[in-house]
């Protein structure tokens, strides 16, 4: 497969969809990964939805960073820029989808789900079907896949969880026997090696725990027909909309904005496009690890990104240093915005253990899920990311509560798809604003803009 020819005919992308969440996308696509970059080709990774696990995945095995593309919290326009600006220099596309391919941020519409994304990038879905205790039934449930929406386009289907030869000969003759259905592409067998450990936000990151993903390219190579799937992406024309851009990066001025950016395991939980766009608004990004490391020197900025600090407790705990420092610096009123684990570490303690003190708040962790979904948030009050009215979009997905005083000052009003109220939150203390909620800098352009002018107001 040339890359020549793929500029002429544009990328469109497969999509790794299924019926739903468990019945192996992300096995699916780690194993198309490392299979396709071991033949040499150059792939780019995305992942539908909020998630940041899968895509820290997506990257470690195929080499490229993994760009989120989520249709509720960014809208069309920035899906297909991020899509655009990942695609670059890439030989092929892989999307893996979110939850069961039609789920999204609503019951009467694909808003926010695999599907939409899908149509709006031309793509061709190939449907991962959990095959376990089924036969003829699961091509009756391809046929109501592939019939529920008409504008999307199926490059084939994949069974899971495969228990023996003959029930993949049975699978073969259900789909075959069926008018209107994509071909097999192949059938996955039970393989226990390539399950990945999960935790309690999902499977266990990149980052803690290197993965060999050799044994998922294995897999991939030895029961799915990867010519046949790569014949079906060869020449497909996109749409007229790669040639837009929302943003570029800016020349950077000569009165640099260093924004120092927290990145180790304990803090991995950040959309790549937020920094794209700290960086296209201007902002120099320096990372350190608040686990062992020191805050750079010189800094006119702080980013705290969410993850898993609370798995790191005694580490962060014992870097008196860097929480002196920090709390050093946001008394001196820098400008700090902190999302869900970055919240923890800014709060008195975690789990009885002291950390930065900047709020007050005692968190504690919890054995059940304490917040889960989509929000959007509305300003209540001047921040550093914008004034009092600035609409943005996130996720929350937090196992952890905590007890914040009355008296700090909550910044956000946050509500769900359809207005539904969810209360105030937002911490702010001078310059300093902390939430459980990852907001997404494509929800609002203005984001990054407002908090490089911000980190350029307080330096003078």
């Amino acid at each position: 497969m040339r890359n020549e020819k793929r500029e002429k005919a544009g990328l469109s992308p497969l999509v790794i969809a299924a019926p739903a969440s468990g019945s192996g996308k992300t096995t699916l696509t780690l194993g198309l990964l490392a299979a396709l970059k071991r033949r040499g080709l150059r792939v780019a990774p995305f992942k539908v939805g909020p998630d940041f696990i899968d895509p820290g995945h997506h990257a470690a095995a195929c080499g490229r960073i993994s760009s989120n593309l989520d249709g509720w919290m960014c809208g069309e326009q920035a899906v297909r820029d991020h899509y655009l600006r990942g695609c670059e220099g890439a030989d092929i596309a892989l999307v893996e989808g979110v939850m069961g391919l039609f789920d999204g941020a609503s019951g009467d519409s694909d808003e926010g789900s695999t599907a939409e994304v899908s149509r709006w990038l031309n793509g061709r879905v190939v449907l991962v079907v959990d095959a376990r205790s089924q036969a003829r039934s699961a091509a009756a449930l391809v046929k109501g896949f592939v019939e529920f929406d008409p504008r999307l386009q199926f490059a084939g289907v994949i069974f899971n969880q495969v228990g023996s030869e003959r029930h993949c000969e049975l699978l073969e003759q259900a789909l075959n026997s069926t008018s209107g259905l994509p071909p097999l592409l192949g059938c996955l067998p039970r393989d226990a090696q390539v399950d990945l450990p999960e935790r309690h936000l999902g499977l266990v990151t990149a980052e803690d725990v290197p993965v060999d993903y050799s044994a998922h390219a294995d897999l991939i190579e030895q029961h799915l027909d990867l010519e046949r799937l790569l014949q079906v992406v060869t020449f497909h024309p996109q749409p007229h909309f790669l040639e837009e851009r929302v943003f570029e990066p800016r020349v950077r001025e000569s009165e640099t904005i260093r924004i120092a950016v927290a990145r180790d395991t304990a803090f991995c939980f950040c959309y790549p496009e937020n920094l794209e766009r700290l960086e296209a608004a201007g902002a120099e990004l320096v990372f350190f690890s608040p686990l062992a490391g020191s805050l750079p020197e010189e800094i006119d900025g702080l980013y705290l990104p969410g993850g898993y600090p609370e798995l790191y407790l005694d580490q962060l705990a014992a870097n008196v240093g860097l929480i002196e420092k920090v709390r050093a610096l946001a008394e001196a009123g820098l400008p700090i915005y902190a999302e869900c684990g970055g919240l923890l570490l800014l709060c008195a303690g975690l789990n009885g253990l002291a950390l930065c003190g900047i709020f007050p708040a005692q968190a504690r962790l919890l054995d059940k899920r304490r917040a889960l979904g989509y929000r959007e948030v509305t300003f209540c009050a001047d921040t550093p990311l914008g004034p009092r009215g600035t609409v943005a979009r996130g996720h929350e997905f937090h196992y952890s509560e905590l007890e914040m005083p009355e008296r700090i000052k909550h910044s956000y009003r946050l509500s769900r798809k359809g207005g539904a109220d969810l209360g105030s939150e937002g911490f702010s203390y001078k310059n300093v604003l902390a939430s459980y909620v990852h907001l997404h800098f494509a929800s609002n352009p203005q984001l990054a803009e407002n908090f490089i002018q911000f980190c350029k107001t307080v330096k003078k």
